[in-house]
């Protein structure tokens, strides 16, 4: 298995050195090979989409309280270990292990989301 992914991730780098442009219908694909960089990336732009998804619904519900902030990080943090866990099945120690993973555009979002969330809420209700 190991080597059929290095086999696959020389195939797609052209002769120049750089890696083909991504494909979409990579993300469901348990068998696509990934690159740290790209898996890296994709996990932080689907945390960054899940950021603005809840600070958008936060804000519109007026929710208030630090409650939903942890509610934030629950959902979000349960969302990237299920895409990668269970959708990817990618093993998790060759990219550095679960905290590697799960942090990836951790703080970014928390960022994000809190922006999102105030920024309705306050143009919504004040």
């Amino acid at each position: 298995m190991k080597e059929t992914k290095s086999v696959k991730l020389n195939a797609q780098q052209h002769e120049n050195g750089h890696f083909s442009p991504f494909k979409f219908s990579n993300l469901l694909d348990p068998e696509a090979s990934w690159d740290k960089d790209q898996l890296g990336d994709v996990l932080h732009w689907i945390r960054q989409a899940v950021a603005l998804f809840c600070g958008l619904l936060w804000g519109v519900i007026p929710v208030v309280g630090g409650i939903w902030i942890f509610i934030f990080l629950a959902i979000s943090t349960g969302i990237i270990y299920g895409y990668y866990a269970m959708i990817l099945k990618i093993d998790e120690e060759e990219f550095g292990g679960h905290a590697t993973l799960l942090q990836e555009g951790f703080f970014a979002s928390i960022t994000l989301f809190l922006l999102a969330w105030i920024l309705v809420y306050s143009l919504a209700y004040f």
